[in-house]
């Protein structure tokens, strides 16, 4: 099993309101639908799977958004592939093993164009960043 894509098809950020107090910031993935795909890798065609995603993070109390949509393409064992459209197509659930893989991958991509874009539009940064304190030395 192989991540061999991943795009956005839609970038969104918006910042709304003046910040004014405490901002709450949350994060959600969602997998918005799953298809199968035939993939052309040099001359061989093999099917694989394109999961299409929303990314979504949200500052609260309405202060802005920040919306990713994409794609993300993913090639496995005939097998697998059927099991995973099966199981989709049936209650629109991934096995555990796929999901955390498309999900990780979807994560890494997102969270770094979420914080690009905070920064751009001069929002809270949407992940914790590392902080330096800096205190006098132990002696």
């Amino acid at each position: 099993m192989v991540v061999v894509g991943f795009n956005f098809t839609k970038i969104n950020v918006e910042r709304k309101n003046p910040l004014k107090g405490k901002v709450k910031i949350t994060n959600n993935v969602a997998i918005k639908k799953v298809e199968v795909k035939d993939l052309a890798l040099g001359k061989a065609k093999q099917q694989g799977l394109k999961f299409t995603f929303e990314f979504v993070t949200k500052y609260e109390p309405s202060f802005g958004e920040i919306n990713l949509v994409g794609d993300i393409l993913y090639m496995d064992q005939d097998k697998k592939i059927k099991e995973v459209t099966e199981s989709w197509k049936k209650n629109k659930s991934v096995p555990k093993d796929v999901m955390a893989q498309i999900l990780n991958n979807i994560l890494n991509k997102c969270n770094i164009q979420a914080l690009i874009l905070s920064q751009q539009i001069n929002m809270p940064a949407p992940i914790p960043l590392p902080k330096v304190s800096v205190g006098e030395k132990k002696k």
